[in-house]
């Protein structure tokens, strides 16, 4: 719990424990059909690579393919804890040195580290159980977590959650595991082929953070009202314990429900982001925004581009896909959704998949992937619902 320079801000071991503890036992399998599946699920990654490099003409570049780890749900947790802990050292050095170094600085932030950990904690466990895979880009490597020998980069399949959803949807769960594997090879594929497009997400990430100007009890005060407010539902209300609904997508893609409604107390609507957003990070995090838009839609777009071509029963699964996202859960799911700003996750995938459609049937795909050349041609939050404006500016600007 403690480091070089002071108490941690958040007890990244007790965020484990508390998840792990939390998280939700996966589907009753057998020892043999585990194996099985997470055989299955290594194959299929190595299919999909090159199905999604020929549809997209996106290759690999010398020196920056990263692993495909499958992993159970207390993995998936250990890996996250790791890449947010990395991701977040500056923001914590800072609060660190805001709060200093004497006694009571100490204690607080002792007492503090541990009460976010435990909340940090509880989001992962909702979290874990949703997760069908994911491209974690800023991974630290372990001995039990290979990452890309720069340090990030490394693909993660949820065995037990796609099994989970696969036998809830009533689908082939061989054809359901490729289609899966199709749209996160996506995702790895667009930062293995594009090797800048990591570097400027985490430039973009630290001038978000390095904006932050709430000293470390406020920050940790507003943190825990947000999660006592789902924890609890709303005032007068009693959530039953372990009341979370069921897994509802795929990659980063943990479905809303249609009419879910935010808590009360203290969030007003805002998701756990908006809680402590300045007017400059409100920007960066548009541009953000934009380019995780556009990821999302992309791998929508391939998924549904190469899915006819090798899966057979592809119309089946996306139908009931779509249904189960639509469908929704639970109050408390709803609430924790809401909160978590994953609404705005579905908005990204219908945004960016329609922005990819409508250039790729303009220019072409070739035409397509100049959307890689640079920063400067990743389309802006305008330009993701105006398709038409990003074509100008890239195609038929000044400097097309």
């Amino acid at each position: 719990m403690t480091s070089i320079g002071g108490v941690e801000m958040v007890d990244w071991k007790l965020a484990v424990t508390t998840a792990s503890r939390l998280a939700r036992p996966g589907p009753e399998i057998s020892r043999e059909e585990a194996r099985e599946v997470v055989a299955e699920l290594r194959g299929h990654a190595e299919a999909a690579e090159e199905h999604v490099r020929a549809f997209t003409g996106m290759t690999t570049a010398a020196g920056h393919d990263t692993p495909v780890l499958v992993v159970d749900r207390p993995g998936w947790i250990e890996a996250n804890v790791a890449g947010f802990r990395s991701l977040l050292k500056p923001l914590m050095t800072k609060m660190r040195a805001r709060r200093g170094n004497g006694p009571g600085g100490t204690i607080a932030g002792a007492v503090g580290g541990k009460v976010t950990g435990v909340e940090l904690g509880v989001l992962l466990s909702f979290l874990s159980s949703r997760v069908l895979g994911q491209y974690e880009t800023f991974a630290p490597a372990t001995r039990e977590l290979p990452g890309a020998p720069d340090g990030g980069g490394r693909l993660l399949l949820v065995a037990p959650n796609i099994v989970h959803v696969e036998r809830e949807l009533g689908v082939d769960p061989h054809d359901f595991r490729l289609w899966v594997c199709l749209h996160e090879e996506t995702h790895r594929t667009q930062f293995t082929a594009v090797p800048w497009l990591r570097d400027h997400l985490e430039a973009e990430i630290q001038a978000f953070l390095a904006e932050t100007d709430v000293d470390a009890g406020t920050l940790l005060e507003r943190l825990s009202d947000a999660v006592q407010a789902f924890t609890g539902g709303r005032r007068g209300e009693t959530a039953e314990p372990g009341a979370t609904g069921t897994a509802t997508g795929t990659a980063t893609d943990t479905a809303t429900e249609s009419g879910a409604h935010a808590p009360e107390r203290n969030t007003d609507g805002r998701s756990l982001v908006d809680l402590v957003q300045t007017p400059a990070q409100r920007e960066i995090l548009a541009r953000v925004t934009a380019v995780m838009s556009l990821l999302e839609g992309h791998a929508d777009y391939v998924m549904d581009g190469v899915g006819p071509q090798i899966v057979p029963s592809v119309v089946e699964i996306r139908e009931k896909f779509q249904r189960r996202r639509a469908a929704g859960a639970n109050r408390l799911d709803q609430i924790l959704r809401r909160l978590l700003g994953l609404d705005a996750k579905l908005r990204q995938y219908r945004d960016g998949e329609r922005f990819v459609r409508a250039v790729v049937e303009e220019v072409g795909m070739e035409g397509f992937n100049r959307v890689w050349t640079s920063p400067n041609t990743l389309p802006t939050a305008a330009e993701i619902t105006h398709p038409g404006e990003w074509i100008a500016r890239v195609h038929r600007g000044p400097e097309a």
